[in-house]
């Protein structure tokens, strides 16, 4: 679980940087600065938990395809969290956006992301 929670500490790292250059500095839509941050940090985290966390294993495309899989899955926890407050709560700030796309989201994204992570993508390893 160690190394889990560390590939995601990385990615998450990186995904909140994305969003946050793209929302910010680029004034990129909350939306569309959310998929980029997403695939960004979807991959930091398959290659840390590929090469690190699982290194037991050896890579394998079934795996990167049912990994991404699962945190396309997470990505769309994350969105309704940013779509809910930002268009239904009206909550436009760029500051309650962070907090309901990269907090609670991605609290409830990364429970989602640690069952599937383990039990689909890499059963057997570990």
């Amino acid at each position: 679980m160690l190394g889990f929670l560390a590939a995601g500490g990385v990615a998450y790292a990186v995904d909140l940087g994305v969003f946050l250059w793209l929302r910010g500095a680029l004034g990129q839509d909350p939306i569309t600065a959310k998929v980029c941050s997403f695939l960004a940090g979807c991959t930091v985290a398959y290659l840390g938990n590929a090469l690190g966390t699982y290194r037991r294993r050896a890579v394998a495309l079934r795996e990167y395809v049912v990994f991404f899989a699962v945190n396309l899955a997470g990505a769309a926890v994350q969105l309704l969290c940013l779509a809910v407050s930002h268009h239904g709560l009206g909550l436009t700030s760029a500051r309650a956006d962070t907090v309901s796309g990269l907090g609670v989201g991605m609290f409830l994204a990364t429970c989602l992301r640690f069952w599937g992570t383990r039990t689909l993508v890499f059963r057997n390893a570990g």
